[in-house]
């Protein structure tokens, strides 16, 4: 069994999906738009590009997404995505890319847990920590 977090955006999932790619090497596996969907799913025709269903991997794991149907978009909460890297530069780096046009809930520092740990909601609205563990 694999579990994989859902990321649900409105109406930007494919400009956020890029953006992973470019500042988390993120590597698009598939990104099907409504418009390939069966005709009774009758979607509006703004939303034919939209994005029904992608997947992605960061480093060999999976997030999935999708852009909201239209009229069902709720803000995210309850649940942040979470890397673990392993060099405190790199962490504090892709961190800073995470966060640049969305809001840093905690900047990146070092803390009793760990060499560096930060948390923010990126310019998509999704919520990210990021964290460099600390030798046990």
């Amino acid at each position: 069994m694999q579990v994989n977090p859902y990321l649900t955006y409105n109406g930007n999932c494919e400009a956020a999906l890029k953006y992973y790619q470019k500042v988390l090497g993120a590597k698009i596996e598939a990104m099907f738009p409504f418009g390939e969907g069966p005709p009774e799913m009758q979607i509006p025709p703004d939303y034919q590009k939209k994005v029904m269903h992608a997947k992605v991997t960061i480093d060999g794991e999976v997030l999935m997404a999708s852009d909201a149907p239209p009229g069902h978009f709720k803000t995210p909460q309850g649940f942040s995505v979470s890397l673990q890297v392993e060099d405190p530069a790199d962490a504090e780096r892709k961190f800073k890319a995470l966060a640049e046009g969305g809001t840093v809930t905690m900047p990146f520092a070092k803390t009793f847990f760990s060499k560096g740990f930060g948390m923010c909601t990126d310019q998509f609205g999704i919520p990210w920590m990021v964290n460099c563990p600390s030798e046990m």
